[in-house]
């Protein structure tokens, strides 16, 4: 996000290291910063208080400025917004960002402004207290670094007024929501030109010096700092949107449970909020009250920005909702219908979730600290007795940079809304972490990151993310060896099957980014989720639960979400899954040339194997059950028995999707649906894949623009693990897979799946690991049947490698009716020289 104002220009850059460690040789200071955390005397959470400087320049003057708060800041340089952060972590990975300064002689002012909401921040935000950090380095043109360091500089502090909470709402992982009173904020306070009487500047509390996590020693409890490592979050106005419904409102009455009916619009006026949105103003009466309700007409993650002049006392309040509901509880039906739909979950007692703009009488622009998220926002405006001219009303979309690098085309004209549909998904749950819901929860699972993660490496050049997210569940190992479910979260919440399916993303980024000095760095942490369920594996081979909620998929008739057996018992779903991660781990230590690791993993995997046919296999109906008592049987059992490479496992799942089956099995659901979408790849079924898409075809019916968490009725309209359809195309369908750490090699094996054609392709691009850059190409797949013949399948290709490519193509050949054929392209691709 660089930023320009007339005389300075400010650029966020990244740094693998602390520029601060080892500064001080002495064994006691190497990990000391020069600046010291300050912050405002007294102030206690939730507190916004801001921080400024004023720096005069004699000459053109560079260098760079390391920046980081407790909990968050917003740093301005001349008034302009020139970054965010830090990035969410725990207090011994404390980030701070870095960002190059260029100030043109004359005068300047630096001014963050920091929160602490305390116990109603959101449930991935830690915090050790309220606090700044600021310190310069590499300063030219007669600014010494120490000018700007907090704790030594002339920094002034205060509580900034006009700022509250409010309640979340239904969003109740996301943290308290924001009242903007326009009455008391000190507008201009970021330049030193504050409006009269409103604050109190005071020198601030000098606490702490910055620690380095390198080479820290004898530090007191506080915060480790750590560089940022991610990009910075992309931030672009979304589009306008459409104004769907605009009435008169009572002052002080509910919206939640006020249906919206097109014979309560005053079109005529809702006109005028149309042109709001396009970039016109307007003037809104004393003493009324307008209801608009606005839909962006795609999922969004926005900061609200509200323009506002005079009015003094009117409320502006920005509520969002993902969808409308029928007020009956039958749930949301059609996400483009509003007619006769309230905008709040039904038996819900307030409005919301959203925020309140309150106007000062001023030229005023008023948002939020952080992001909201959805696809209707109701702004209802209530003014007191002056005329309010809403002069903007727009929307800052944010979210991850991530850029879909392919394009995927099919005989199926759907499967390109479904790739839309995930893609959209995978953005709108990807911002400083991992999401699982961008509305309700906002926080990382390894469950919902794995397959996050899956569709980033096959659809997108960026893995810094995947990295953030790999070492943040090693670093949330508790003693036992566990990792947490969720990453960071301030609430503690255990799910053993996700801290297999964070090994399973080790092996995931190792195979498709290579890299495997950073993968080493975490095999302590495979090894000991490893040795953690290796404990409960009993003398005959069986493995026991472990403590915690094992939750498998979200499935009518499971407890919570855990398959039969999982809670403090013997489950088959338990079993394969730990035996499908030990072989993946045994693959991990082999790549690493750890021949005994290997050796190990593959033992345990054996020796569970030996018994899941005597406990788990059902001859009468050829089926894999879910108990020992063999009374309970999932698709998601079948699905594991094939991964892990169970006797019966392939013949199991073929029984399984025989239409003349009748023995009832508990289905897959959205998520876990990626697992079965795998084991019948394996089986050549990719038919009954496309088949299984029926569930995310239903949803570009019903107007979604995002995945939902389960089938209907749905709490989230965009969840993260529904986008794993956009790997499927290409990884399933197309069949374009690593062989090999780092794609190093590479295997396409098309299963169309009764598809005529189809193909994806890709620009040149460059996948980087952390020894540079392994391969750059521009891939064109086309895969068809002959005309002539249905059963033969021609592969076609045009790729370019920089050196030596080797392109083996085997001969198409005629394949048994109603039977996918198996064509292979395998690449060896070169290094990248350059």
């Amino acid at each position: 996000m660089p930023q320009t104002v007339p005389d300075c220009r400010v650029d966020p850059i990244l740094l693998k290291t602390d520029p601060f460690a080892g500064h001080d040789p002495s064994w006691s200071h190497r990990a000391c910063w020069p600046a010291r955390w300050i912050s405002v005397p007294d102030a206690a959470a939730p507190v916004v208080a801001g921080y400024r400087l004023a720096v005069s320049c004699d000459e053109a003057t560079h260098g760079i400025v390391h920046v980081s708060a407790d909990e968050r800041f917003e740093l301005y340089v001349d008034g302009a917004l020139v970054g965010r952060g830090p990035e969410r972590g725990d207090p011994e990975h404390w980030a701070f960002h870095s960002f190059s300064v260029d100030l043109e002689p004359g005068d300047h002012w630096i001014a963050a402004r920091v929160w602490s909401l305390g116990e109603e921040a959101p449930y991935a935000q830690l915090s050790v207290g309220h606090g700044f950090l600021l310190a310069g380095t590499d300063f030219s043109g007669g600014l010494v670094d120490s000018a700007l360091d907090t704790g030594s500089a002339d920094w002034q502090a205060t509580v900034l007024p006009g700022y509250a909470t409010r309640t979340k709402g239904d969003a109740w992982g996301c943290g308290a929501k924001l009242v903007s009173d326009g009455r008391q904020i000190p507008w201009g306070w970021v330049t030193g030109q504050d409006t009269a009487g409103r604050t109190d500047w005071t020198r601030p509390h000098v606490g702490d010096v910055g620690y380095s996590l390198a080479w820290v020693n004898d530090m007191p409890p506080g915060r480790m700092l750590v560089p940022a490592t991610l990009p910075p979050q992309r931030e672009q106005l979304a589009p306008a949107g459409r104004v769907r419904h605009l009435a008169a409102h009572s002052p002080g009455v509910s919206t939640h449970d006020v249906p919206v009916r097109a014979a309560d619009s005053r079109p005529e006026e809702l006109a005028g909020w149309q042109r709001l949105l396009g970039g016109d103003s307007m003037i809104i009466p004393p003493h009324s009250c307008w209801r608009a309700l606005i839909d962006l007409e795609t999922y969004t993650c926005a900061f609200p920005l509200v323009g506002v002049r005079g009015g003094a006392g009117a409320a502006v309040r920005v509520h969002w909702q993902e969808s409308l509901y029928a007020p009956d509880g039958s749930g949301k039906g059609n996400r483009n219908e509003i007619e006769g739909k309230i905008f709040g979950r039904p038996g819900l007692d307030q409005d919301g979730p959203g925020d309140l703009f309150i106007a000062g009488g001023g030229d005023e622009q008023h948002s939020t600290l952080w992001w909201e998220a959805g696809r209707y926002v109701e702004v209802l405006v209530t003014t007191a007795d002056e005329p309010l001219e809403l002069t903007s009303l727009e929307f800052l979309a944010t979210h991850y940079p991530y850029d879909d690098t392919t394009a995927f085309s099919s005989s199926d004209p759907r499967l390109a809304g479904i790739a839309d549909l995930a893609l959209r998904t995978l953005q709108m749950c990807s911002h400083e972490t991992t999401m699982d819901c961008p509305y309700y929860e906002q926080l990382q699972y390894a469950g919902d990151t794995r397959l996050q993660c899956l569709v980033a490496y096959a659809t997108c050049d960026d893995d810094q993310l995947a990295r953030q997210a790999l070492v943040a569940f090693d670093r949330s190992r508790s003693i036992d060896g566990l990792t947490r479910s969720r990453t960071p979260s301030r609430i503690v919440q255990r799910i053993p099957p996700f801290s297999l399916w964070w090994v399973a993303m080790v092996h995931d980024f190792a195979l498709w980014r290579g890299d495997l000095e950073f993968v080493a760095d975490l095999m302590p942490g495979v090894r000991a989720v490893l040795d953690a369920h290796r404990r409960n594996v009993d003398q005959d081979g069986v493995f026991h639960a472990l403590d915690g909620w094992n939750f498998t998929d979200w499935v009518d008739g499971w407890d919570a979400g855990a398959p039969p057996g999982a809670q403090w018992d013997v489950s088959g779903v338990l079993q394969l899954q730990l035996i499908n991660v030990l072989r993946l781990a045994a693959e991990l230590e082999t790549w690493l040339e750890e021949p005994e690791l290997a050796a190990r993993s593959t033992r345990l995997a054996d020796r569970l194997s030996a018994v899941v046919d005597p406990l788990f296999y059902d001859d009468k109906s050829g089926l894999y059950a879910d108990d020992a008592s063999k009374i309970t049987f999932s698709e998601h059992v079948q699905a594991l028995a094939v991964l892990a490479g169970a006797a019966h496992g392939e013949a199991a799942l073929r029984t399984m999707i025989n239409p003349g089956r009748t023995l009832p099995l508990a289905r897959t659901s959205v998520y876990f649906d990626h697992y079965l979408f795998e084991a019948l790849r394996q089986i050549d079924r990719t038919d009954v894949v496309l088949d299984r898409f029926g569930l995310w075809f239903d949803q570009l019916d019903h107007g979604l623009t995002t995945v939902v968490e389960q089938p209907e009725p749905t709490r989230s309209d965009c969840h993260a693990w529904g986008a794993h359809p956009r790997f499927h195309l290409i990884a399933s369908l197309l069949g374009v897979r690593p062989t090999s750490p780092g794609m190093r090699t590479v295997s396409v094996v098309p299963r169309l799946g009764g598809l005529d054609w189809a193909e994806e392709a890709s620009p040149l691009r460059t996948v980087r690991s952390g020894s540079g850059p392994l391969r750059a190409a521009s891939c064109r797949w086309r895969l068809r049947r002959a005309s002539a013949w249905p059963s033969v399948l021609c592969v076609s290709a045009q790729i370019r490698v920089p050196g030596d490519v080797l392109i083996h193509l085997r001969r198409a050949a005629t394949m048994p009716t109603g039977t996918t054929p198996s064509r292979s392209v395998s690449m060896i691709l070169p290094r990248s020289r350059g």
